[in-house]
């Protein structure tokens, strides 16, 4: 999704808009041909299969057009909002619109219709979720990624065996394991793999039997750029290369410790300005 505000509003009503053309070309099919009949008489599994696409469709656009995250409609309306002010507080407003039309939709559902409960909690997840991602991306925006990358970590080689792994596992706090041959990251052995290899194979098992392909990001990249690889994957760790070399890894556990500590470091500082202000007035 593009961070502009135009280009955002312009996609997020793309989907919705697919959604009305297919039902008004769908309509004057039925009209032309006089298939149409009364939509009391249409269900799921009964009636003109033509005109249940179209309700279907009408449904889709109407339910993606409601204002709130993670419908088009919530994307429509931060895109609205981020033309009069700051994306993430745009992003903020248009998730706290969202969780309140959860709240109302929780509270219509409570009096007999159980699909809006079900409704009023995806609505509220998803606001929550996009709320955070944004605001994460914004917190991260213009750092090295090597401020905040792992420079302390053990490799493997194609020839270990799944026993090493499950030593380093133990004796430290790191999950995944890069695969280094010929002084070049091979792959990336992840926890998980590991545990169902071992399952599967023992510990004599080869590492290089056992790793996968993983993203990699570049030293000179911004932490924001790679939190996107980050996330979605089935590989939590990202290695940082330099000039082809291994230097450090990235995970969401550190990334989300870094912005810890960067927000305590904030807290502090900001503290401190406010006492040198009360000094400097007294």
């Amino acid at each position: 999704m593009p961070d502009v505000p135009v280009q955002e509003l312009w996609v997020a009503l793309a989907g919705p808009a697919v959604n009305v053309v297919i039902a008004i070309l769908l309509f004057g099919w039925l009209q032309a041909s006089g298939a149409w009949q009364s939509v009391d008489r249409i269900g799921v599994t009964t009636g003109a299969f033509a005109e249940r696409v179209m309700l279907a469709n009408v449904f889709l656009a109407g339910f993606n057009l409601l204002p709130a995250f993670p419908m088009d409609g919530g994307r429509a309306l931060r895109a609205l909002l981020a033309t009069r002010m700051e994306y993430t507080r745009a992003t903020q407003r248009a998730a706290m619109i969202g969780q309140g039309m959860a709240i109302l939709f929780g509270f219509i559902g409570l009096q007999g219709n159980p699909m809006l409960i079900f409704i009023a909690l995806f609505v509220w997840i998803g606001a929550g979720q996009e709320a955070s991602v944004v605001q994460m991306k914004s917190a991260l925006a213009g750092i090295p990624l090597r401020r905040a990358m792992l420079t302390r970590f053990r490799t493997l080689t194609p020839t270990s065996t799944l026993g090493d792994a499950v030593d380093f596992l133990l004796t430290g706090s790191q999950q995944d394991f890069p695969v280094i041959a010929n002084g070049r990251i091979d792959g990336m052995l992840t926890r998980s793999d590991l545990v169902k290899a071992l399952a599967r194979s023992g510990r004599t098992a080869s590492v290089a039997d056992n790793m996968r392909e993983c993203p990699t990001a570049d030293a000179s990249e911004m932490l924001e750029t790679v939190l996107g690889r980050l996330q979605g994957r089935d590989c939590h760790t990202i290695p940082v290369l330099e000039h082809g070399t291994l230097i450090g890894l990235v995970t969401m556990d550190n990334v989300g410790e870094f912005l810890m500590i960067q927000a305590a470091e904030r807290r502090t500082s900001g503290a401190g300005a406010g006492a040198q202000k009360l000094r400097n007035r007294s």
